[in-house]
């Protein structure tokens, strides 16, 4: 399956036998609770036929002073008008009792399963690789594994629920119209069946309408997410006013997308209502006959008229219920499109554990492309010696970034191999090669919580010595002291409450107590100003000791210290050597790049 999620429209939308059995594996640990919740919607739809039916009894009975028999017993007048009041007192409470564990058992269970597909779906967001994270927004993404599986899931049940109290609140009414006149009832529920066809014409509108509002709300989430983030790009540009448009023309579409489906949806309601006043008409036309005629007493009359209008509630309901199942549907069928997600890097069969780095690294002919025909690497080749720092340097794009996001498999290349002491580093499990591998960024990104929480990412089972020791190697201990809790701060979301120079040491400190042989700097100092750049520069150095380190970088001294120098260009490597072989090419490519962006570097220094 595409990792573009940008077909909404569920294929499956409609495959209800498909979309249960997907389901199931999450409804089964509570099937216990279901059921009993099943079974108590059954006496909740009966309950009105109860007291339709106790109307006939009383009309006949205790109004009109007939004698009421059930078989060989007969109840007198007086007592049977004590006992239909007060029945009909004790069924409410009845009802009232069963509602309320019928309500709780519901909203238990909807929200267990809820919270079981959203667990299962953010192990599926954590196993998707980089490339998913590239190609779809913070927006879609947030709305199809969150906001779906919150319709599909907790209104499953109650839908389900409500459909079963429908169906024999209705079986339960048409059964004391049959029993009072099977004559008016197919009247009454011809009359009723006519009113309720108009539910079954707007099913693919709703479809439509639900996936179209999922992607206007994922563009609104996006929208207050790149606000957020990009607060102060907003402020400095002033785009206030232009994030402001933005954001009303989605709340625009929205309305004009629940409108249209406010209007479709609307007439329902009142063409159901004049229907169904026809059907009352007829029945009570009919029925004038029926009584004057002596077919019917007045009694069974006023069962049969309450029958009916109680009757317009439960098929009403049942209207309700299946729209809101198709909806479910809908959102199930896309939340299950997420699980048929199958991440593009995976660990080989028979993969093999990395147990460290012994002698080098190699690239040999390496092609990798984003795009197709698009290629970024074309027929890359590079020896790296263990324990050897080699400096990437280029132009803008060059691939420079790329060929260490290759190291750790966050994408697959193309074509060739990239081998670890020899061995293709598809061969090795995906965790093993990973926990052999360090990263530092230029905008190395902290996890709300502690900046001791973002130092033991790098090692959870580390000891309390173990983190003094990177604390002073990766020059924390200067800054920590100056805060109130130390190393138990809070770094706020994506670390905002440290400087870009303090970041960097915990992210170094991070990577230093991973303690991993490999070591990729990607642009760590380009950022800072010198004062943060020289003492980041020491925690660097003492990260690199006896490591084998890949540094992209724009800056001179952190080049000229690499034991070799990789110039890359479109592509391709074009140069290799040190600073001084490299500066020795007469129009080199280095010696150019050093011209133009690193002579200034030299002089200034």
């Amino acid at each position: 399956m595409e990792y573009k999620l940008k077909d909404t429209l569920s294929k499956d939308a409609f495959r209800y036998g498909y979309l249960v059995n997907k389901v199931f594996p999450f409804v089964k640990p509570h099937m216990a609770r279901i059921i009993l919740n099943m079974i108590l919607a059954v006496p909740l739809g009966l309950l009105d036929s109860v007291v339709a039916y106790s109307l006939k009894p009383y009309m006949d009975c205790v109004i009109n002073g007939r004698t009421f028999t059930i078989g060989n017993y007969s109840i007198e007048q007086n007592t049977l008008a004590i006992i239909i009041p007060f029945g009909i007192v004790l069924f409410a409470l009845v009802q009232g009792l069963l509602k309320y564990t019928n309500n709780y058992l519901t909203d238990w269970t909807g929200n267990k399963i809820s919270n079981s597909l959203k667990v299962d779906l953010f192990k599926k967001l954590t196993s998707l690789d980089p490339k998913f994270y590239d190609i779809n927004s913070s927006g879609l993404v947030l709305t199809r594994f969150f906001t779906d599986p919150e319709t599909a899931s907790k209104n499953i049940i109650n839908t389900i629920k409500s459909f079963i109290m429908s169906i024999f609140g209705i079986t339960g009414l048409v059964a004391v119209l049959l029993f009072n006149s099977w004559k008016l009832a197919i009247i009454g529920v011809g009359v009723m069946a006519i009113a309720i066809t108009p539910v079954t014409l707007i099913r693919k509108k709703i479809k439509k309408v639900s996936n179209a509002t999922m992607v206007v709300g994922g563009d609104m989430t996006t929208n207050f997410n790149e606000t957020f983030a990009g607060n102060k790009i907003m402020t400095a540009y002033n785009l206030q006013k232009l994030q402001n448009n933005k954001f009303e023309e989605q709340i625009k579409t929205q309305f004009n997308l629940t409108i249209s489906l406010t209007k479709r949806v609307g007439w329902m309601s009142p063409i159901m209502y004049f229907i169904c006043s026809i059907g009352i008409a007829l029945v009570m036309f009919y029925g004038n006959h029926l009584i004057i005629s002596g077919q019917m007493t007045a009694g069974s009359f006023a069962s049969f008229v309450t029958s009916l209008l109680l009757l317009y509630k439960p098929v009403k309901d049942l209207g309700r219920t299946l729209t809101d199942l198709q909806t479910t549907f809908v959102a199930l069928g896309r939340v299950f499109e997420l699980f048929d997600l199958v991440p593009y890097i995976t660990n080989k069969k028979d993969a093999v554990k990395l147990e460290g780095l012994n002698n080098c690294i190699d690239f040999e002919n390496v092609c990798f492309e984003y795009e197709n025909n698009v290629p970024v690497l074309k027929n890359f080749s590079l020896h790296i010696n263990k324990s050897e720092t080699i400096a990437l340097v280029g132009n803008s794009g060059g691939g420079k970034s790329t060929t260490v996001n290759l190291l750790p498999r966050f994408y697959d290349i193309k074509s060739g191999e990239i081998k670890f002491d020899g061995i293709n580093i598809k061969e090795f499990e995906l965790n093993s090669l990973r926990d052999n591998i360090s990263f530092v960024f230029q905008d190395n990104f902290l996890f709300s919580g502690t900046i001791k929480e973002n130092i033991l990412m790098g090692k959870q089972n580390a000891t309390e010595e173990e983190i003094q020791n990177v604390i002073k190697m990766a020059h924390l201990d200067e800054f920590l002291n100056t805060l109130e809790n130390g190393i138990d701060t809070f770094v706020g979301e994506r670390g905002a409450s440290l400087s870009g120079g303090q970041r960097q040491r915990v992210a170094i400190a991070r990577a230093m107590i991973k303690n991993a042989p490999i070591v990729i700097l990607d642009e760590a100092t380009s950022a800072l100003d010198n004062e943060s750049e020289a003492i980041v520069q020491k925690a660097l150095d003492n990260l690199m000791q006896n490591k084998t380190v890949f540094v992209i970088a724009h800056r001179l001294s952190t080049i000229k210290n690499a034991d070799r120098i990789a110039v890359i260009n479109e592509g391709e490597l074009v140069e290799l050597g040190t600073h001084e072989e490299l500066m020795s090419i007469p129009n080199g490519n280095y010696k150019h790049l050093y011209d133009m962006q690193f002579k200034t570097q030299e002089t200034v220094a």
